[in-house]
């Protein structure tokens, strides 16, 4: 079975274009038209930018024109600071040339999520560690003049909490508050469990918050808002029938090399197999999400290593030290 059918058939949602783009390209055996793939690689990361460049590209990839670019750095998971380091300033990098911010641009931070369910609260907790401005800035101390930027921020919860579609609420702020840019940031879902609270997504084409899970909400973008807007990711969960998957994947590879269990393989039906996994994931109807135990660590660390990111490129002015000291 194809990878595209598997992940129909059981209703997995790919947050993160990379994947997308990974098994599209597999399955085609050639580029995608209307699409375009670069590759930087760095000690600790490597980043892949994808543009969706036609109307083509749209169709065939299923999201909407615009750039999307991950970061994948396995090493977030260690507990090494200078590493962390090293993803913020490359994340803070993609984020500057995404965004192409005037000195004097009015920005809305928008954190998704739930900030009572641990793998869905990496935007409120980004929320709560970055430096927020517009309130006070026209009486910021005098060292810092000149060198910040008009910044506020929200976690608006999910509807489930406030009967509210989110969209709705960042609608009306922007409508109050009228910043130049939005800049979201959720949790996502992951196609394998390697990108687990390793890959960073940014996207200059906006978000649907709880896509992953099948919560597909109202759209934040630049046509549901009225303002530009830029979405930060990162996949917190994966749907465990991408794990059962992978795990058949792997036990048919090794039948296909022992001439012993090699008939066995031969004799298998796919069918029968799909049929098992519908059997087994039938009680959460194919919507088991699967999350790490060190969740919690996880979330901590990416919203450092984002709301560190963010303090470079809104407040460019400061430097790391004083942006921790008046954080405080």
């Amino acid at each position: 079975m194809k990878k595209s059918d598997f992940y129909r058939d059981f209703h997995v949602n790919l947050d993160l274009v990379v994947e997308a783009h990974e098994i599209l390209r597999g399955e085609l055996g050639e580029e995608i038209p209307g699409v375009r793939m670069d590759e930087e690689h760095f000690e600790h990361a490597v980043v892949t930018s994808i543009t969706i460049e036609t109307e083509e590209g749209v169709k065939e990839m299923g999201r909407p024109r615009g750039q999307y670019i991950t970061i994948d750095a396995p090493e977030i998971r260690q507990n090494n600071f200078s590493v962390h380091e090293e993803i913020t300033e490359i994340l803070a990098k993609k984020l500057i040339d995404l965004m192409k911010l005037s000195e004097d641009a009015n920005i809305l931070l928008v954190g998704l999520g739930n900030w009572n369910a641990t793998p869905d609260a990496l935007g409120p907790e980004v929320v709560d560690k970055s430096l927020v401005t517009r309130h006070l800035f026209k009486y910021s101390p005098e060292e810092l003049k000149g060198k910040l930027r008009k910044v506020s921020a929200i976690a608006p919860g999910v509807l489930g909490l406030t009967g509210i579609e989110t969209a709705e609420i960042i609608k009306g702020l922007v409508e109050h508050v009228k910043p130049d840019l939005v800049i979201a940031i959720d949790s996502l879902a992951a196609g394998s469990l390697e990108r687990i609270g390793t890959s960073i997504q940014l996207a200059d084409t906006g978000i649907h918050p709880g896509s992953g899970v099948g919560n597909r909400r109202l759209g934040i973008n630049e046509e549901s808002i009225g303002c530009k807007v830029v979405a930060i990711g990162i996949p917190t969960v994966v749907n465990a029938a991408v794990i059962a998957s992978n795990t058949l994947e792997a036990l048919m590879e090794q039948l296909k090399t022992s001439p012993t269990l090699y008939k066995l393989y031969k004799g298998l039906n796919p069918q029968a197999v799909h049929h098992i996994m519908n059997e087994v994931l039938s009680p959460y109807n194919e919507n088991l999400m699967v999350t790490p135990k060190e969740i919690d660590t996880l979330i901590q660390t990416t919203a450092r290593i984002i709301a560190g990111a963010l303090g470079i490129c809104l407040h460019p002015g400061i430097s790391r030290e004083e942006y921790e000291r008046y954080l405080q």
